[in-house]
């Protein structure tokens, strides 16, 4: 047995080779492994590393989930947490006082009581996994038709995170992986005091601006500290990285600890086409509006500057992850290389009389799936709104009127949501925006359209909403919310009068998509079972927000005609500013542009490793084989935005804050002897 397991394991590490020659490699689905299936043979003979179930678990316990988007660490015993500032940016603004702006100065608590709570912000904490997987996979063979399988399954989903959640007391989800292949119970703690500690200034944070986003080399002091409270005191932990003071070396093994966001490395070739053709130019071009939209009105309006400079540094930031995205999807070689993944598996199925049986139309059934969803994915998208560019105008008349249409009142506290932090102005945008979509997507003759606006422009329509619908203010919404589908046709509300004549034609292809949806879901969670079944835990599942530990090294890559440095220092960051003449977005800020002579400007500031991240890793540890930090986890580089579907080595690259840099700047720059120390020593001092 023990020769029997050593030729298998022989067999798996020779894989990225054959599977290079047929034009794809093993790790082109990447190595975001998860905690419960780490591979520590691979990592023994890859690093000479033996990862024992001791220290898995104590790195596992030492991670957070930050928010509902980013990643952290406990980095003391005393719930200290680091993550970026990019990441707690949002809830930094949302504990300003009047007469504070932490985007210029920073803010830094001198003494524990000046932690300044966070009310809307919490972390989560993976205590452990469960396995559901047969009981998930049983309940879907119950079901006839695709629909009822989907149905079945998420039934069954609800019924177990119901049933662990009351037995534990803990936040249960179950998780899917290699497309429905296995089903994971993920149950975490959830903290809820949480309090700031310190946070840069955005123009350091986020030195560079968006010119500077997802490049190499990097200048940036990304990074937040925030506490866990627990009882009203700093929660006490065993579990932490301790910082190393020595940071990362060449060639050694690295590992970054996160919860990468979603990827979709598994998916057919159709389903990455279907994604190229409809949903990521339909998203790009909310993104490429909101840039410019933005940027426009913090011009004409500058009080605003606070409220909505988050937005625009997000759409900035999205709008090139995307735009990255786009640009590999038609890359020919990337989807050859995808193409050839798929074609190998085509050809162990059909290879086999009783697998080809069981799974072999899989690819053409989800093909059949994207192109019935295509075939009405821009009309669809006309009803549907804008997502998260939708005015509050359509949003709230959707809500209302479908909610009606099925005999539902709206609740009070729908509406009191939606028109949160209500901005006419703002909303004005966004609603010319959803208009001009409207008139695109679903032709300037199409009836509902042409019956309720008459043809106008996308001006025309906004000019025509705002004056005319009860939309426009919150209590002209909540009197909508709670009348019946007959009182809103007849209240002469414009809106009302287009989605109740769209709301047939609506109701049709909706139920075309959840068809369409359903077949590509129940077949993709087929291929899933044929990718595990080959591969089992070789190759890592995609991303799913939940933690992963991805392997790497430190290393350069040729840019540009030459070689990018592993790490950056202070030296270069003046430069960089003192070349773009000290002017925005290499601007600094006052307290860094007079250097302190204890500044040692040699200080490795930022690095550039192999490891394996998307968004959501932002905020992750990166750490060394003593489980110490060595970095904070920033961004990628450019040539990394075609991770969301393969992973390569050749020049995608994560870029962190180096440990050394980020203690330097807290002792020379920032003074702050009291957090320098506890992130030291382990503990507050």
């Amino acid at each position: 047995m023990k020769k029997l397991y050593t030729l298998l394991l022989a067999f798996l590490f020779v894989l990225p080779s054959l599977f290079a020659q047929n034009g794809f490699d093993k790790f082109d689905a990447g190595k975001m492994w998860t905690f419960e299936n780490a591979p520590t043979d691979y990592f023994s003979q890859t690093y000479g590393f033996s990862m024992t179930k001791e220290w898995l678990d104590d790195v596992r316990l030492s991670a957070l989930r930050f928010g509902n988007g980013c990643s952290a660490s406990l980095i003391s015993e005393d719930g200290l947490v680091m993550t970026n500032h990019h990441c707690g940016r949002g809830y930094v603004t949302s504990v300003t006082k009047e007469g504070e702006d932490f985007s210029k100065t920073g803010f830094w608590a001198q003494t524990l009581a000046d932690e300044r709570p966070v009310p809307s912000l919490f972390v989560d904490r993976l205590m452990n996994t469960v396995d559901v997987t047969a009981e998930v996979q049983s309940a879907m063979e119950q079901g006839k038709t695709n629909t009822d399988k989907t149905a079945l399954k998420n039934q069954k989903i609800k019924e177990i995170e119901t049933k662990y959640k009351a037995e534990t007391g803990l936040q249960c989800n179950v998780i899917t992986f290699y497309n429905g292949g296995v089903y994971m119970l993920y149950c975490y703690k959830r903290y809820t005091d949480v309090r700031l500690v310190f946070s840069p200034e955005n123009y350091i944070a986020h030195f560079g601006g968006d010119p500077d986003n997802f490049t190499y080399p990097r200048y940036d002091y990304d990074a937040a500290f925030f506490r866990v409270y627990e009882n009203a005191a700093p929660l006490k932990t065993d579990n932490f990285f301790a910082w190393s003071r020595n940071g990362a070396a060449p060639g050694e093994p690295l590992f970054v600890i996160g919860n990468p966001g979603s990827t979709e490395r598994l998916k057919t070739h159709a389903q990455l086409e279907f994604a190229r053709d409809y949903q990521v130019p339909a998203r790009l071009r909310g993104l490429n509006y909101m840039v410019v939209y933005l940027e426009q009105f913090l011009k004409d309006n500058p009080g605003k500057t606070q409220l909505y400079q988050d937005a625009l540094f997000g759409a900035y930031n999205s709008q090139k992850v995307f735009k990255g995205q786009l640009k590999a999807l038609n890359d020919d070689a990337m989807m050859k290389r995808k193409k050839n993944f798929e074609e190998f598996l085509k050809s162990k199925v059909n290879g086999n009389s009783r697998l080809k049986q069981k799974y072999g139309n899989v690819w053409n059934e989800i093909t059949n799936g994207c192109k019935e969803w295509g075939d009405i994915y821009n009309e669809l998208m006309g009803y549907d709104g804008t997502g998260r560019y939708a005015s509050r105008n359509f949003a709230a008349a959707r809500i209302i009127f479908r909610n009606a249409s099925e005999n539902v009142i709206t609740p009070d506290s729908v509406i009191n949501l939606l028109y949160r932090n209500y901005d006419p102005d703002y909303n004005k945008g966004l609603l010319k925006f959803e208009c001009s979509e409207m008139i695109s997507l679903l032709g300037k003759d199409n009836p509902a359209l042409k019956k309720t606006f008459g043809g106008k422009s996308a001006d025309e329509m906004v000019d025509y909403i705002l004056s005319n619908s009860m939309t426009v203010t919150k209590e002209g919404a909540l009197k909508l919310a709670s009348m019946t589908k007959e009182q809103l046709i007849a209240s002469g509300d414009p809106l009302f009068k287009f989605y109740a004549e769209a709301y047939p034609r609506y109701s049709e292809l909706s139920a075309k998509q959840k068809d369409a949806q359903a077949k590509i879901e129940v077949n993709a969670q087929k291929l899933g079972l044929v990718v595990y079944d080959i591969y089992g835990n070789t190759i890592p599942p995609d991303a799913t927000l939940t933690l992963r530990i991805a392997d790497g090294v430190m290393g350069t890559y040729e840019y540009n005609g030459t070689i990018a440095p592993p790490v950056t220092t202070f030296y270069g960051l003046y430069d960089r500013y003192f070349s773009h003449g000290k002017k925005y977005p290499w601007d600094l800020p006052e307290r860094w542009k007079t250097i302190p002579p204890e500044l040692k400007l040699e200080t490795p500031y930022n690095l550039v490793s192999t490891n394996d991240i998307i968004g959501g890793n932002s905020g992750s540890a990166m750490i060394n084989t003593n489980a110490e930090v060595v970095g904070l986890v920033f961004d990628g580089n450019i040539e990394s935005l075609p991770g969301r579907y393969i992973y390569t080595t050749e020049a995608n690259r994560t870029v962190s804050v180096d440990s050394r840099g980020l203690l330097e700047a807290l002792k020379s720059i920032y003074k702050a002897e009291r957090l320098w120390k506890e992130i030291e020593n382990g503990k507050i001092q």
